[in-house]
């Protein structure tokens, strides 16, 4: 198959282009014949005017590769080599939906022939991929598991907005269902991850090797918020007592925050969902997303709590909110916990203003009803930095005193602003 694809006698496909199928497309693209597939046209006709649709990419960035973008199945006939890269959420009641998963596979299956090879990088439980996928895969096929055609996992590793540890820098981990599969595609993957390949033993120590990753960074961050919610009660910075503790070597540096976005808000379900199948209560686990997906609220009630001890009036009380997006620099939405601190404060009676240099408003609004705000509105009682874009970072208490009513509170949500704000009531997490 490596040589095949290498001498351009096979083509390989990727299904899902969002943000983490279109840089790998683009990235083997640059070695071999590659056909891009996504369920939406529009995304497709972007593609093709060389505009990536999740903002991460540049238009020179599609330059010098050999690729085709298509939504049309039937042309998928024309790969060997399936790469299934689409969004595996958590549906309203925490568990996981696997029907894009179970969609694309579908799509594949149809179109599977003997000798292809099929290998899924979105972030899964483990035995997933056995259990759920390859039964579809051989049902739409006709065909036999290893047999016929191969199937291995090698879990996505992006991080969005992240300019510095790109595709091709981070570590790729890779599988397969027998010993021939497992080389052929560590070496595929080696065409582009230039920071090397680990060959896992098997596809379910891979899928687990995913799924932990985002997990460890849940529980840490979880462990930090409850530090914040200690320490605030104790008049203590958080900042500054992580900045102490940091000095010793061995010391982890992990941060308070709204835990958002589509992995380490959404991973964690999928290990909690399996481990209760076989009967284990993941207890810390749980704790960590309780705990997380209570931020929104615990800040929310703070910065309330503050304005009122300034002697706010809530009813009359105008609040800025910096930010929107799940993460500093990236214009995705989706599964932002900003949001919870906005419903919160609005359930209190507060008027609230939304800015973010990265966010489409008429995607804010689409997702959660939200009207954002294209300029500030002085005065307001109270400023939450919620996201620290680079846009935020160098401006000053005098431009905020500026905007403001005074007395008025700084909720600096990250603690961007520490130290330098003097006159404002300033709290962070």
């Amino acid at each position: 198959m490596y040589t095949e694809l290498v001498e351009r006698k096979q083509k390989l496909a990727v299904i899902g282009l969002g943000y983490v199928g279109l840089p790998i497309a683009l990235e083997f693209a640059r070695k071999i014949e590659v056909i891009g597939f996504d369920i939406k046209p529009d995304r497709i006709d972007l593609m093709n005017r060389k505009i990536d649709p999740s903002n991460e990419l540049e238009s020179t960035d599609f330059d010098n590769c050999n690729i085709y973008f298509t939504a049309k199945p039937e042309e998928l006939k024309e790969a060997t080599f399936f790469i299934v890269a689409v969004p595996t959420p958590i549906d309203e009641h925490k568990l996981p939906d696997l029907r894009p998963l179970l969609s694309a596979t579908a799509t594949v299956g149809a179109v599977l022939k003997k000798g292809d090879y099929v290998v899924y990088e979105s972030t899964v439980y483990p035995g997933c991929t056995e259990e759920d996928c390859i039964p579809i895969l051989e049902k739409k096929s006709g065909l036999k598991y290893i047999k016929d055609f191969k199937v291995g996992f090698s879990p996505e590793r992006i991080n969005p907005g992240d300019k510095n540890h790109t595709l091709t820098k981070i570590m790729k981990v890779t599988s397969g269902c027998d010993e021939q599969s497992s080389e052929e595609i560590a070496k595929v993957y080696e065409l582009v991850i230039t920071a090397g390949v680990h060959r896992a033993s098997s596809i379910k120590v891979a899928e687990a090797a995913k799924i932990i990753e985002n997990t460890q960074r849940d529980i840490n961050i979880a462990f930090m918020n409850e530090l914040s919610m200690i320490f605030s009660k104790m008049g203590i910075n958080t900042y500054e007592v992580l900045e102490a503790a940091g000095t010793k070597w061995n010391f982890l540096k992990f941060y308070p925050g709204l835990v958002g976005g589509h992995c380490i808000g959404v991973d964690p379900y999928y290990l909690t969902y399996k481990s209760a199948k076989y009967g284990h209560h993941a207890q810390i686990i749980n704790a960590g997303r309780s705990i997380n997906d209570s931020m929104g609220q615990y800040i929310a009630r703070e910065i309330v709590q503050k304005l009122i001890a300034l002697g706010k009036e809530l009813k009359n009380t105008r609040v800025l909110v910096m930010g929107i997006t799940f993460k500093e620099n990236v214009s995705d939405i989706r599964n932002s916990k900003v949001v919870d601190v906005i419903m919160e404060l609005k359930q209190f009676g507060l008027h609230v203003d939304v800015i973010d240099p990265h966010a489409a408003p008429e995607e804010v609004m689409e997702e959660y009803g939200i009207d954002m705000s294209e300029t500030v509105n002085p005065r307001y009682d109270a400023i939450v930095a919620a996201v620290s874009h680079d846009e935020y970072l160098n401006k000053d208490e005098k431009y905020f005193r500026g905007i403001v009513h005074e007395p008025a509170l700084m909720a600096d949500l990250k603690g961007i602003y520490r130290d330098k704000i003097k006159h404002l009531v300033y709290w962070s997490l």
